[in-house]
Order: C-alpha cells, then structure tokens, then sequence
C-alpha cells in the first residue's frame, strides 16, 4: 500500500520543510487542497516549488476546482508542471461546491459538471499534440506522461463517478472506509461498462494529527474552519484520526477496500508530523 501526505494550507513557507522530510521518508505523494475565495496557496504554483525541491514524491492537486479556471491555460500549466518534474504530477480535479468561488472566478455554479466535461475534452485533445482548433494550433508543452499527467477525479455523485471511466485514471475517495466502499464499487462498475481495460487508480483520504494536546487542537481548529461552509464541520472533524494505532488500522482497512494509496491529509502546521507518521507507517 502506498501511503501519500496531504499537506497543511495555513503556511506556504512551511510546505518546502513538510516536502523535503517527506521526500526523504516512506511516502509517495504529496497533495494540495484547492479553494479560491480562501487563505490557502494556489495549488499549481506551490507543487511547481515543491516539485522543484523534491525529487522522488509525485505531486498532486487534491482536488484542483477546474470549473474556475479557463481550460487551455490549465491545460499548459498542468502539462509544463508534469514535464518539468519528469512525470510526477497528479492532477486531481473536482467540480468545487463553494458559491462563492464561482462568483469570485464568474463561472455557474449550476453547470460547474457540465463545464468540467467540456474542459477535459479540450484537455486531453491538447495534451495529445492536437491543434486547440477554430484556427488555433496546438498548445504546447507536450507533458512528461503520453496523453498528460494522470487524472483523479473527486467526488461522491453518480455524475462524478462515471467521470473516472470516461475521462479519467482513477478516483479520489474522500470518504472514511465505511462509506469508500460503496464508491469504490460503482467506480468499478462505470469503468467495466465503458469498456476500459485494466482498472482504475484508487486513492483514499484520511485526515490525521500525531502530536501534543496542541497540535491536535490546531488540526481540528482549521480542518472546521476549512469545512464550515458544508454545515457538517463537527462530524467531519470528529472523524480525524489522532492515534497511530488508528491510522494503521484504516490503512488496513483501504487495502481491503482495494485503494492503491492512502493520502493521510494534515491540517495542523507542526511539520515534526512526518517524522511522527512515518514512524506510524
């Protein structure tokens, strides 16, 4: 099982120290969390840094908000990010349920899905050298990986699911080990009947804080503030596993579940957490 880093949003300075130790250890991602209209560093631009002072872990946007952004320019970006870090981009994508990050973008809220599936068409066309078409030719780089960097979808509605088999590599299951099943099965069954070979990456997510009284508090403070707006911030945070005994066991409990990698997804700032999940692996 691999076993991948979420890493915290409330330092930017902080992340090259969290990239490096990690870098350094057992884990094989490191993710980014994406919001627009919030205190967080713009995903592309801090995996390009990070990308840049790492040279092992992949780095992964968890999950990129794509509807807000204009699709050839984030076509380009992703394309010259996954080059220059010689394959190692990610790029995990979602449709965002934050109005006012679409307000802010001016993009519909109520079409973001529709919107997604017109950019991933146009995506894809460009990350295979193909011209962008009324007139205007290809858009280059070419990126690292034939096709453009893997592609993750996030989500929990049917609409979302069947994304992975029809644009996608795989699937971001944001859920506890109780509830990621049931995705994980649909995910599978969408990607049978659109007759894709081979199987789909599946990649899970559990938020966790190893340290003092402090440090526990601090994750559960912004992981709230991070999920206010969803009106179920509690129950979330309740869910954050604070113990190594309990992130080992939903590792297991992934494995059994099929996931290929776990992202154990940081909200508190203390960067000795990697040396203290690593221990915990």
């Amino acid at each position: 099982m691999n076993v991948g880093l979420g890493l915290p949003i409330s330092d930017p300075a902080a992340l090259l120290d969290w990239a490096r130790r990690a870098d350094a250890g057992p884990f094989t991602t490191l993710g980014l969390l994406d919001r627009l209209v919030y205190d967080n560093p713009e995903p592309l631009v801090a995996l390009a840094v990070i990308a840049g002072a790492t040279t092992r872990v992949r780095v992964q946007t968890e999950v990129l908000l794509a509807p807000l952004r204009e699709p050839a320019l984030l076509a380009k970006q992703a394309a010259t990010l996954d080059r220059i870090s010689g394959g190692r981009l990610v790029l995990g994508i979602g449709i965002g349920g934050r109005e006012d990050d679409h307000q802010v973008a001016g993009t519909d809220l109520r079409t973001r899905g529709r919107r997604l599936d017109e950019q991933m068409a146009v995506m894809r066309r460009l990350w295979s050298g193909e011209p962008y078409g009324d007139g205007a030719g290809p858009i280059g780089p070419l990126p690292a990986r034939p096709g453009g960097p893997e592609v993750l979808f996030g989500g929990f509605q049917p609409a979302a699911l069947a994304r992975v088999a029809r644009w996608g590599d795989g699937f971001l299951a944001a859920a506890p080990p109780s509830w990621a099943g049931g995705l994980i099965e649909t995910v599978h069954r969408f990607w049978k009947d659109a007759g894709r070979s081979g199987a789909p990456r599946i990649v899970t997510q559990v938020n966790v804080a190893l340290g003092s009284e402090d440090v526990v508090a601090q994750a559960r403070a912004a992981m709230s503030a991070y999920y206010e707006f969803t009106g179920t911030a509690d129950r979330m945070v309740s869910g954050m596993l604070t113990t190594p005994g309990e992130i080992r066991q939903a590792i297991a409990q992934y494995a059994d579940l099929g996931a290929d990698e776990v992202m154990l997804y940081c909200y508190g700032s203390d960067p000795d957490q990697v040396d203290r999940l690593a221990d915990a692996l």
